[in-house]
């Protein structure tokens, strides 16, 4: 169980600390996750003295100690502190993204957005160019500096709009970091915050009902080389693919007597040896089982992999053979397999 109140976070910052001292070459992540959980209890003062010990005793990420330092002394107080070492660490031009990333949140989230910005965008211009491609943690700098323009008005520029193109999310980065919405989440008019949270329940609905939608019932289809090489190495599987003609159609006849019979969200995934091979070893069961293969089939497309059956009358057909699906499986289910 993942710790909630402030007094479960105290006890999991002291196995924390407790196990950082039977195991030492760990000591600088175990205590760093024991301050993170002190914070969380409210026990700043403790988590600085974690900090503390740590920056005493040579650790491997300096800056993101002193990054995280920074931003805990600055909630309990310690203003002057906490600028000192922001100061410090932006001189020093760190490499690693992750201490800009901290600081930079610390300044914005204490309204000094000027100097998030520039924070921000001293990161970027020091650790991403043409020739170095994007890491998720140099990506979430641009998502940051993104966030921090939207505050403050600004237009977008070359960085924002790879943030744009690098976010994944069902909301547009415009959108989440939209001012007023942003600003919603603090209002203390009721019918601002009434408005906000009608507008969030609605997007989980619509993710939850995304996230929910069940997977395709799919129908295994073996390419002709990977069905040469599954049968060479499984002869036993000869029962189920007695020709590469009849998987075919027998593929095709499957979709068609599920959709005859009312089954919806019909898929088709494509099978590969190597995979279908790791998939027996995880459920320690012989590749040679005939049984083994709906469930890899099912497997498949609760992965993700099915492409919806059937495809349009001028869709290449599903077995790969670059005719029009209405001029080859897409004919009677009795007509020759491509």
């Amino acid at each position: 169980m993942r710790p909630d109140t402030p007094a479960e976070h105290t006890a999991e910052a002291e196995r924390l600390i407790r196990t950082a001292t039977r195991y030492p070459e760990d000591q600088e992540p175990l205590l760093l996750q024991a301050a993170a959980h002190l914070e969380l209890a409210d026990a700043r003062e403790r988590a600085s003295a974690l900090y503390d010990q740590l920056l005493s005793s040579s650790p491997a990420n300096p800056h993101l100690i002193k990054a995280l330092q920074a931003a805990n002394l600055w909630e309990y107080g310690h203003e002057a502190e906490a600028r000192a070492l922001i100061s410090g660490i932006r001189a020093a031009a760190p490499t690693d993204p992750a201490p800009w990333e901290v600081i930079a949140e610390a300044l914005e989230s204490h309204d000094e957005l000027e100097s998030s910005h520039e924070c921000f965008t001293e990161a970027a211009t020091l650790l991403t160019s043409e020739d170095t491609p994007l890491t998720h943690a140099t990506t979430a700098l641009l998502t940051g500096r993104h966030r921090v323009r939207r505050l403050l008005g600004l237009p977008h520029d070359d960085w924002d709009m790879v943030a744009d193109t690098r976010h994944t999310g069902p909301i547009p980065l415009d959108e989440l970091h939209d001012p007023k919405r942003i600003w919603a989440l603090g209002s203390e008019d009721p019918a601002e915050l009434r408005a906000e949270i009608a507008r969030l329940r609605a997007e989980l609905g619509d993710r939850r009902a995304a996230l929910s939608r069940p997977f395709p019932v799919a129908i295994l289809h073996w390419p002709a080389r990977e069905l040469s090489e599954l049968l060479t190495s499984y002869p036993t599987l000869a029962t189920e693919y007695p020709t590469r003609e009849a998987h075919l159609q027998s593929v095709e006849s499957s979709l068609r007597a599920l959709s005859a019979s009312g089954t919806t969200n019909l898929g088709i995934v494509t099978g590969s040896v190597p995979s279908y091979e790791a998939f027996a070893a995880s459920e320690k069961t012989s590749p040679a089982s005939p049984a083994l293969l709906p469930e890899y089939a099912t497997t498949l497309a609760a992965r993700g992999k099915a492409t919806p059956w059937p495809p349009t009358p001028t869709s290449p057909c599903w077995c790969t053979s670059g005719k029009p699906y209405a001029e080859c499986h897409g004919e009677d289910v009795g007509a020759a397999g491509a």
